[in-house]
């Protein structure tokens, strides 16, 4: 960690977002939920980053896979939790080359999320284009909204 300068020149909030960013980094070693191919105080968020939307049907759940063969990806559904799990392999360098920086993480990673409502897992479809995995989970029957109707006398 580096020595803070307190004075009239310093940006007090540039400061206090760069203390904010080493505890990040320090404290990301003891984190469940990430985990970490470079060591002990590099930050590394869930993989795959996803968005969840419901169009009325279907959950719909699209996740950034940049550089994942879609070969290599199970997709699970089991109730309302899906499970989506994978490999990305590690590019192959120069034999000259080292890396500069290296924030891209690879290897094996799984990402469960557990969705508002049962879906049909029979008639999930998933598609994958440009890097980015589409998984499509039609809700359940018992978890459509139905229109009940008043009887009257």
């Amino acid at each position: 960690m580096a020595m803070i300068r307190w004075g009239r020149d310093s940006n007090v909030f540039s400061q206090l977002n760069r203390m904010q960013r080493d505890m990040d980094d320090l404290l990301s070693v003891f984190s469940p939920q990430t985990t970490s191919f470079f060591g002990p105080g590099h930050q590394t968020n869930v993989y795959p980053a996803v968005n969840v939307y419901n169009d009325g049907e279907s959950y719909v759940v699209r996740a950034e896979l940049p550089g994942v063969d879609p070969k290599s990806i199970d997709i699970e559904v089991t109730g309302d939790t899906l499970t989506l799990k994978g490999r990305r392999e590690v590019p192959e360098l120069p034999r000259e080359a080292s890396y500069h920086r290296r924030e891209r993480d690879f290897g094996e990673f799984r990402r469960s999320l557990t969705l508002p409502d049962r879906v049909d897992g029979s008639k999930v479809v998933a598609a994958y284009e440009h890097g980015v995995l589409e998984v499509r989970l039609p809700h359940a029957e018992e978890a459509k909204a139905r229109k009940i109707t008043i009887k009257t006398n």
